[in-house]
């Protein structure tokens, strides 16, 4: 915006591009769809990010996000509380939860290890984790963690820590989408899914 500067529409689109996955083009359009919005919308706007960051909090528990001490997973009673799916982000369990075939806990770690990016387990929720196993209710622990190298990396390092309390450790199954092609996949997938098998 070189040539026709207003500080404060920069200012907005600056804050725009800081968004991961927003180009500078998008940018843009989005703050002027944000300055051409009616005033009680603009605040609106501006109230529940304002709000969310005041109130939204990690689940004492889980590590989720919540606007309780307890999120609603681990504060309802029909859940079962022997089972953990350990996930990367509070994404991650949303999408899990979306399939409504889970009826067990989740862990949110808030990252993976990635050792590139200085990021290595203590900046992780993993000695929460550690702190729910102190008692004998939970049998698994589910590693959900993305099929990345980080991921993987991740998944391996905490099944190593959780290996002498007993615990099952399960991960998830990857491999061939519904739809795909044999052709198409991978090696690594088609690793995962010789692996992850199961009796017809």
């Amino acid at each position: 915006m070189s040539g026709y500067n207003v500080a404060p529409l920069q200012r907005l689109i600056e804050q725009f591009e800081r968004l991961p996955g927003i180009g500078s083009k998008t940018a843009q359009r989005l703050a002027y769809f944000v300055l051409n919005l009616p005033e009680d919308r603009a605040r609106d706007f501006s109230e529940a990010i304002t709000d969310a960051h005041k109130k939204i909090r990690r689940c004492e528990i889980c590590c989720n996000f919540s606007d309780k001490e307890r999120c609603p997973v681990c504060s309802s009673p029909t859940r079962d509380k022997s089972t953990i799916c350990v996930v990367e982000t509070p994404r991650d369990a949303v999408a899990i939860e979306g399939t409504g075939e889970y009826k067990g806990t989740y862990h949110v770690l808030h990252g993976v290890i990635s050792p590139l990016n200085g990021i290595g387990p203590d900046q992780l929720c993993i000695k929460q984790l550690l702190s729910r196993l102190n008692n004998d209710e939970v049998h698994e622990v589910i590693m959900a963690t993305n099929p990345t190298v980080e991921g993987e990396a991740t998944a391996m390092y905490i099944s190593r820590l959780l290996k002498p309390l007993g615990i099952k450790i399960t991960r998830l199954a990857y491999g061939i989408p519904v739809g795909g092609d044999l052709e198409y996949a991978d090696d690594v997938t088609l690793a995962r899914a010789l692996e992850g098998r199961s009796e017809l």
